[in-house]
């Protein structure tokens, strides 16, 4: 899947003007401010009115928020509705939901529960098993490992990587954590004020970054910044 423009205008501002091929699963990164978030709300169609977009790809189905696009958050919470029952937040019947939830591995009894008796790895379970829903051809992932343990972290990863091998969607993964994208993405896209600074497969540019901008982001691991924006 190739998108040969994604561009993004705030009046006269360009603030992103990218473009990346997704052959299976694509690592999206750069710095705070980078447009990595922007990226992933022109994908959903959820940028403000004032901001002007352009999206152009090879892609057999809708982008900008079409139904064979799925979205998994950083945080499970803001996908969950606290007062509602687990079962109630699907819009597929109760057989279907139990089939997604045998996919991503958690008990039915939790349909009759609420988001907040839930722990942070089921939680994101449950909100992959919304993505899934829709049996999408893509599926956007916010950092959805930020928050969780390093076990969960791994478990949530795999089981990924499972669905994806599965079922055959694609993955753009935006992260801040190099370690989650190597395990979960074959390639990787660096980008910084908008543009690409350097794309490549996971492995050679790891191994052998181009740009002093990239050492930079592999050397500090990620660690000790905040990406997001």
């Amino acid at each position: 899947m190739k998108i040969s423009k994604l561009y993004i205008s705030l009046k006269d501002k360009i603030l992103v003007d990218i473009n990346f091929n997704i052959y299976s699963s694509l690592a999206l990164v750069g710095q705070s401010g980078s447009g990595k978030s922007l990226t992933l709300k022109a994908l959903l169609g959820m940028l403000p009115s004032s901001m002007q977009s352009i999206i152009e790809s090879d892609a057999d189905f809708e982008l900008k928020g079409g139904k064979d696009v799925s979205f998994v958050p950083q945080n499970p919470f803001t996908a969950l509705s606290p007062l509602t029952k687990i079962k109630k937040q699907f819009f597929v019947d109760e057989s279907r939901i139990k089939e997604l939830f045998a996919q991503v591995n958690l008990d039915e009894s939790l349909l009759e529960r609420f988001a907040p008796e839930l722990s942070g790895g089921q939680l994101q379970r449950v909100v992959i098993a919304m993505a899934l829903e829709r049996e999408p051809k893509l599926i956007l992932l916010d950092e959805p490992t930020t928050a969780l343990d390093p076990e969960t972290r791994v478990l949530i990863l795999n089981l990924l990587k499972d669905l994806q091998n599965k079922h055959g969607f694609k993955m753009l993964f935006v992260t801040h954590d190099m370690n989650s994208a190597k395990v979960i993405c074959d390639d990787i896209c660096v980008i910084k004020d908008g543009k690409v600074v350097e794309s490549s497969d996971m492995k050679t540019l790891l191994a052998s970054p181009q740009q002093e901008y990239t050492r930079t982001l592999i050397e500090a691991n990620f660690a000790n910044r905040e990406f997001r924006r």
